[in-house]
């Protein structure tokens, strides 16, 4: 007698059709377990049919790979991934509630032709309260003489690394979705607040000669009370905008676009970057920056 299909073989294209329907491709192995604990009634399937034998099924139909996220210093991370996904999709399914940044971002808004290798992941740290130490130039250019702080928190997925950060808490201010060319949605920074992230941590850019070309890029597409409202708001101790408004004025920004950064004055001579040694002073923005920039 022919062999009778199981259950799970017989509604395979339902299940095959629910997860086309869905945006998401990238999933951890709790949520597809709670895939088949809320579909488990609808597609009538006997309690044998676990977690481990509903991922297996999936991943025997062709559709669903298993893929290892590895670390040589954290624990790995396994991810199914269902039909196609996008590198930075599975980046964000390292940390709930993640966004992508700094560099990333500067990718994703065409502010580059440059196609990065590495992967910015920022999920922000709780909330601190704002330092109350007056700011001197003494505590600036202790704070600025060393090297930027970088995250070792890196993991490795195909040719691209992923870098974890922990930034400042900001209630995701300019943070929102758009599309991959998967069709799945990520959650990245916009314009402005990526010109901000980029010029308070240039090193998860490239560097500061890619920070001014994506300024260059931005320019016909900024908005500068965006700018500074999102900078406003996300109350830093440093004087960012002599930096900003120097990127501004090094990528050819007309003057009344900059006027409004330099109404929020400059008081004390900041730092284009950390760790400058051969250095260079603007006297428009009271800034300090690599010599021959």
């Amino acid at each position: 007698m022919p062999r009778t299909p199981s259950r799970i073989n017989v509604v395979g294209p339902a299940i095959s059709s629910f997860l086309d329907g869905l945006s998401k491709r990238v999933y951890t192995g709790d949520e597809l377990s709670t895939i088949l604990y809320q579909n488990r009634a609808t597609w009538k399937l006997p309690d044998y049919v676990n977690a481990g034998k509903f991922v297996d099924f999936l991943v025997q139909t062709g559709k669903l790979s298993v893929r290892e996220i590895a670390s040589e210093h954290y624990r790995s991370a396994t991810r199914y991934i269902w039909g196609k996904a996008s590198p930075f999709a599975v980046a964000l399914s390292l940390r709930s509630s993640a966004y992508l940044s700094h560099g990333t971002a500067v990718f994703l808004h065409g502010l580059t032709d440059q196609i990065p290798k590495t992967i910015y992941v920022n999920k922000e740290q709780s909330v601190k309260p704002r330092s109350s130490s007056p700011l001197t130039p003494e505590a600036l250019e202790r704070a600025f003489s060393g090297q930027q702080r970088r995250s070792a928190y890196n993991f490795n997925y195909d040719e691209w690394t992923i870098v974890l950060l922990s930034g400042k808490n900001s209630g995701r201010l300019e943070v929102g979705p758009i599309a991959a060319d998967t069709g799945e949605t990520i959650d990245v920074t916009r314009l402005e607040r990526t010109l901000i992230d980029i010029t308070v941590r240039p090193a998860y850019a490239g560097g500061i000669y890619q920070v001014l070309e994506a300024f260059k890029s931005a320019k016909e597409r900024i908005s500068i009370n965006t700018l500074i409202a999102t900078l406003k708001k996300l109350d830093y101790v440093y004087p960012y905008h002599q930096a900003i408004g120097f990127y501004m004025d090094r990528a050819g920004y007309e003057g009344d676009r900059t006027e409004r950064l330099m109404k929020l004055g400059t008081p004390l001579d900041f730092y284009l970057a950390h760790g400058i040694k051969d250095r260079e002073y603007d006297s428009k923005w009271h800034l300090f920056f690599p010599k021959g920039f």
